[in-house]
């Protein structure tokens, strides 16, 4: 039997896959992805696809970039891993001043983890118990967004909001606030939430510009510089969810940036190494961090850590990829490619089933008209293959999140595919 036919077999009888209905997976042809180079991938019968969503959101400069490559090779030889409960390690120490370097203006303090998920359960414990250990014991409720997606630990979900996520494990978290309304109809709403109750409210969490699992929906120009303006009036704490829109994907390093905020919280994952690694930090100012420096005797210590907490193997790919972001101007050269996205974009709406565009920087919504149980969506990622392109779709949205290295012409391409893809699955109508 070849390779990739047992491999396939192997696939389907030991492996649990993530948001994934298994009883249809069963049943399909599963595409197994054994090499990659620049926006490209090749699976396990040598078929070459394009990684539309930068492999899940994370690629940036494309996949074997030498630089991450030479940087992860090199630091393989002096040390793979070594705890930071207790000792510390040089790339995390480096890695954690470059981040406080490009981060908003007021953030003094890195805390590493795993993922998106774990950075913002972080960013909740620290700010409820920063109140705790102050003295303000009423300020307990933490405040989020309708249709919000943190991540899918525990308490990543209590400040989650979308049902067909979570609706099955509202017994086992912890009670939020979660505002009813979107843009600036949830602006007014939180303006009056906080005047009232802002003695019980610890902080208020938000994915800046962008609400990426919600089928990139976009907030208003100015919601988010109010969202810190009223969190400073009432003294509640800001968390920003920068997980998904880091690392240039609205075409600045952070989302913050196109509104001059400046967090108490910034939760980063995903691009930070690169695409390569799994790593997370969880930024925050000096102030919350003093409010934890105590005798030991108080038990005050922030009492959370991960095993592979700054590990220097994904630290060193997150310099490297730091290190090309400034010697590539990667950022600069991302504009004309947005401005082409955004142009190219439109002719999308000459389909029947499009009803919507929605786009920051190299973050695309497509939104597909059609009931969820009819699964266009996964229809359409599904036709885009025949033209060597992988998407995953978010319910009936299709997502465009490439690397940010993908070139004009590859941009071109990117979009024609799915313009035919959705084209011929209407058809099939």
């Amino acid at each position: 039997m070849p390779k990739s036919h047992l491999l396939k077999q192997w696939d389907q009888e030991y492996i649990w896959h993530p948001f994934t209905q298994m009883k249809d997976w069963a049943k399909e042809d599963p595409l197994i992805i054994d090499s990659a180079q620049g926006v490209y991938l090749k699976d396990t019968d040598g078929n070459i696809y394009m990684d539309g969503v930068s492999s899940l959101w994370v690629n940036v400069h494309g996949h074997r970039q030498p630089q991450i490559d030479a940087a992860l090779k090199k630091q393989i030889d002096r040390l793979s891993h070594s705890t930071l409960l207790g000792l510390s390690n040089t790339p995390s120490i480096e890695l954690a001043k470059r981040l406080i370097e490009i981060a908003p203006k007021g953030l003094k303090k890195v805390f590493y983890s795993d993922n998106g998920s774990t950075a913002v359960e972080i960013a909740i414990k620290m700010a409820y118990q920063y109140w705790q250990n102050v003295g303000q014991n009423k300020k307990t409720s933490i405040i989020h967004l309708k249709d919000s997606y943190h991540g899918d630990t525990l308490g990543s979900v209590s400040v989650g909001g979308i049902d067909l996520f979570h609706k099955v494990y509202r017994k086992l978290i912890f009670k939020t606030i979660s505002l009813k309304g979107h843009g600036w109809q949830a602006i007014e709403e939180l303006e009056q939430l906080l005047k009232t109750k802002h003695d019980k409210i610890a902080a208020l969490v938000v994915e800046p510009l962008v609400q990426g699992a919600a089928g990139m929906l976009m907030w208003p120009q100015g919601a988010l510089k109010k969202m810190r303006v009223l969190t400073k009036k009432y003294n509640v704490f800001l968390i920003v969810d920068e997980v998904a829109t880091g690392f240039g994907r609205t075409g600045k390093m952070f989302a913050c940036e196109h509104e001059g905020v400046s967090p108490d919280f910034l939760c980063m994952a995903k691009g930070i190494t690169g695409g390569y690694l799994p790593l997370a930090a969880t930024l925050t100012t000096q102030k919350i961090y003093d409010g934890f420096l105590f005798d030991y005797k108080e038990y005050k210590t922030f009492f959370h850590g991960h095993t592979y907490t700054g590990n220097p193997l994904a630290c060193s790919a997150a310099l490297a990829n730091l290190d090309i972001f400034q010697k590539q101007r990667t950022l600069t050269k991302l504009d004309p490619k947005i401005k082409f996205l955004e142009k190219k974009l439109k002719m999308l709406y000459n389909l029947p089933s499009v009803a919507e565009l929605r786009q920051k920087g190299f973050m695309v919504g497509i939104e597909l008209t059609g009931r969820l149980e009819d699964r266009i969506g996964a229809k359409v990622c599904q036709r885009v293959r025949k033209y060597g392109v992988i998407l995953r779709p978010l319910g009936n949205v299709i997502v465009l999140m490439p690397p940010l290295s993908i070139t004009i012409k590859e941009l071109d391409f990117l979009v024609m595919a799915t313009f035919r893809a959705i084209q011929e699955t209407e058809n099939e109508k």
